[in-house]
């Protein structure tokens, strides 16, 4: 089979690798029909996550049919449509019994296209998979279910529940990429007076106006001045970090009023700086985390509903085969406009819209 494989420190290719099979008995392979690249995969290939090693293929969104299940596996068998999650879970652990699943200790987390060859291929191994893979209804088309088996549950989660977003709060996104924007979308489920969103591409604070910000500002606007002005100098009550670097999480900690919460979800490659010098009397409350997808059941019923945006995040598709093609669009964002880009082969009626 083909898949994106990761060589090294910007290096990679779409290239022939051994189709996965069945290994341990509560395993399941699944057939790719649609994924998708996450800014993480970007964070990868320029060597920010050393313990993803050379030949690893990358990904950790899809969604697509089982086709081989192991003698444990109880909740999916071979013919169903399923979502594959970004985080694999044992359901034995101390934290998997707490449903912190990004925390598994028995072989669970964020393994997909880390630790294990990952989604962006044409088959998968998934492990644990009675609680790593979730059965789509039929009214959830696939460009829609692969949104959620990251961005969603981890804006939804890591930006929003932790930052403790309620009604009449002032909100604060640094960042209005895909995880932003899904930042975006949730925190309007909470009730909050405004939603500022800070980007350095006029193209994605387009989207955050269209997904629900009140207010937008260019980072080189001076943005903690906007925060300022509209709070009558006291700051975000919230402050979402969705971006991964130094400069976005320290601008965050400037725009925090006083006993206000910062919620990183930014993978950060590099350090950053803690102004506690500034912060130490403020009574901020900085929450970081890796998404534990508890909320994917949730978040799976309100698409199915129509009460998520997840097709406006959608930019761009490719063939499976466009894959390079694709991350070359993805990692140049500010030009191409890409938000998510979707890599699947075409529905049958997006075939016959192209045959018209």
């Amino acid at each position: 089979m083909k898949g994106f494989v990761f060589h090294g420190p910007g290096r990679s290719a779409w290239s022939d690798v051994p189709d996965p099979e069945v290994k341990e008995p509560t395993d399941a392979v699944v057939r790719v029909d649609t994924t998708t690249i996450c800014g993480t995969d970007l964070h990868i290939l320029k060597g920010d996550l050393p313990e993803v090693q050379p030949g690893t293929v990358l990904g950790h969104e899809a969604v697509g049919e089982i086709v081989e299940v192991g003698d444990d596996v109880r909740t999916v068998r071979p013919g169903d449509r399923v979502l594959v999650s970004c985080i694999s879970a044992c359901g034995r652990c101390r934290y998997c019994r707490e449903s912190a699943y990004g925390q598994c200790r028995g072989g669970g987390g964020w393994i997909l296209g880390r630790l294990i060859d990952g989604t962006q291929a044409e088959y998968v191994r998934v492990p644990f998979a009675d609680l790593s893979v979730y059965a789509l209804p039929g009214a959830v088309g696939s460009k829609d279910a692969v949104l959620l088996a990251d961005i969603f549950p981890t804006a939804y989660e890591v930006g929003v529940r932790k930052g403790h977003v309620r009604p009449s709060d002032t909100v604060a996104v640094v960042g209005a990429g895909p995880i932003g924007l899904a930042a975006i979308a949730t925190a309007r489920l909470f009730g909050p007076e405004r939603i500022i969103a800070v980007d350095l591409a006029a193209s994605r604070l387009e989207a955050a106006r269209r997904l629900g910000a009140d207010a937008v500002a260019e980072a080189g606007e001076v943005p903690e001045q906007l925060v300022a002005d509209l709070t009558d100098g006291l700051g975000a009550d919230v402050v979402i970090e969705a971006v991964g670097e130094p400069e976005s999480f320290e601008l965050c900690t400037r725009m925090v009023r006083p006993g206000g919460r910062v919620a990183n979800i930014g993978v950060h490659g590099e350090p950053a700086v803690l102004h506690l010098e500034d912060l130490w009397s403020k009574n901020v409350t900085i929450t970081t985390g890796l998404v534990d997808t508890h909320s994917t059941p949730t978040l799976l019923s309100m698409t199915a509903a129509g009460r998520l945006p997840t097709a406006q995040l959608v930019t761009h598709t490719f063939l499976p085969d466009q894959m390079e093609e694709a991350y070359d669009v993805f990692a140049r964002a500010a030009e191409t406009g890409a938000l998510k880009v979707v890599l699947g082969e075409p529905t049958h009626d997006e075939v016959a819209v192209r045959a018209a």
